[in-house]
């Protein structure tokens, strides 16, 4: 019944509704989008390139865009282009001074740098999509698949032509989900697509268990796992370390009143501070020594042999070390501790034993570095949590979700859109999700 009942309340705030109804309908187009096939491509005979993208980096990839990958659709490129971009742009933002000046702009700033991943976007786009056309065949796709074997040069601009503006596409459907959704559209993207691989391979574990070794008793067993590990990813996004703030009461005339303290409040700093963009990050780093691999090289071919299989030792060891960089990258620059401190000092707020401005700056500063230490290595061993469950017998298809990128982003966009929905009942007057849904006295 409560569930219900706040069911009823969202549906009541009509922005709150209008925002909901305005996601579900640019995610559907999403997904309708990645089931539609590149044209001049027989649909009928891609059961080879399907088979190619089932398990390990390929499934990963496959998995990131909903299935459209291994599909040849006019979305196989994905949301993964513009995740490549934005990572290239924040890195350049440490080295290049006009980067660094337009993000201390605010706004304006920030659009200026939205242009330019759009842009790089672009660019990637035309690098990647004929890489992937031409690696069709390699992949499992039959020439007679080909309807225009006597075109290639113009199939293959054509195509090149619809998978980048398919990209930019799902990239405007993203921003587009922001700013008129709920949630962050990118991760939603994401999300979407992983959720779309999740009932074929849970029905794959059970029909390898029944028949194989277990049976129903380490189905059981299995999905237990999984949930325990869902709660430990939610305590890890969940997780805050609360430092405790003094503001001075004001007086009538909007001065300090001496020696008088108003009420005590926190600090929120975040365990997980960064979310579930450094394992999105370190996914796509991890992309590239499988592309290099592809090479004609000894070299090559030895690092695409050691890092080829997503449950071997070396890919783990550097993927979890990825996860631990970008997340203290990520968090410092998401976290701007002194315009923490020079906000508090601004509204006659203090820490208690801590002297405001610089003195308060580095405290904090200290403090997430400390806690940021435990939430990476958490993160990390999350991510690498499918490689260890796979030595149970796990499929890898399966294991996938025990952890790693699939789970981490599920349960942080999930947390992520239901805490905006949170807030939107809160300001109407209501309880939120997590409370018992009645509606609350309004505030003169």
């Amino acid at each position: 019944m409560k569930l219900i009942e706040n069911l009823k309340n969202v549906w009541q705030i009509e922005e709150l509704r209008d925002r909901i109804l305005m996601t579900f309908s640019l995610l559907l187009v999403y997904r309708f989008g990645a089931q539609i096939t590149l044209p001049g491509i027989d649909s009928t005979q891609l059961v080879g390139l399907a088979s190619n993208f089932k398990d390990g980096i390929g499934g990963i990839l496959n998995a990131f865009t909903g299935g459209a990958f291994a599909k040849a659709s006019v979305f196989a490129l994905g949301i993964m282009p513009y995740i490549s971009a934005s990572i290239v742009v924040q890195l350049m933002g440490i080295a290049i001074p006009y980067l660094q000046k337009l993000q201390k702009e605010g706004e304006s700033g920030r659009r200026k740098i939205n242009q330019i991943t759009r842009w790089l976007t672009i660019g990637i786009c035309l690098i990647q999509a004929p890489s992937y056309m031409l690696s069709l065949g390699s992949l499992g796709v039959p020439e007679s698949a080909f309807m225009m074997q006597d075109q290639q040069t113009l199939f293959l601009v054509i195509s090149t032509i619809i998978l980048v503006t398919g990209c930019v596409f799902a990239m405007w459907l993203g921003e587009k989900i922001t700013d008129k959704g709920i949630g962050n559209g990118i991760s939603l993207l994401i999300m979407v697509g992983i959720i779309a691989t999740l009932p074929q391979a849970f029905i794959q574990e059970i029909g390898s268990r029944v028949d194989g070794v277990g049976g129903w008793f380490l189905i059981i067993v299995e999905v237990v796992i999984w949930l325990l590990v869902i709660a430990a990813c939610i305590m890890l996004v969940m997780g805050v370390r609360k430092i405790p703030v003094q503001y001075a009461r004001r007086s009538a005339t909007g001065g300090y009143e001496k020696n008088v303290f108003g009420s005590r409040q926190y600090i929120p700093l975040k365990l997980n501070a960064s979310g579930v963009m450094p394992i999105i990050f370190a996914q796509a780093i991890m992309f590239v020594p499988s592309a290099i691999g592809q090479m004609d090289a000894s070299w090559a071919k030895s690092i695409g042999t050691a890092y080829g299989d997503i449950f071997g030792f070396w890919y783990n060891l550097t993927f979890a070390l990825l996860i631990i960089v970008f997340t203290y990258f990520y968090t410092a620059i998401t976290v701007p501790t002194n315009k923490m401190a020079d906000d508090l000092k601004r509204n006659g707020g203090f820490i208690p034993g801590i002297r405001p401005g610089t003195e308060t700056s580095e405290y904090l500063d200290r403090i997430m570095s400390q806690i940021t230490l435990p939430g990476s290595l958490f993160l990390a061993a999350v991510a690498i949590f499918p490689a260890i469950i796979s030595l149970m017998g796990v499929t890898q298809s399966w294991a996938l979700f025990y952890g790693g990128t699939s789970l981490l982003i599920m349960v942080g966009v999930a947390i992520d859109t239901m805490q905006q929905i949170n807030s939107y009942l809160l300001n109407r007057h209501y309880d939120g999700l997590i409370k018992t849904g009645k509606n609350r006295k309004a505030v003169a």
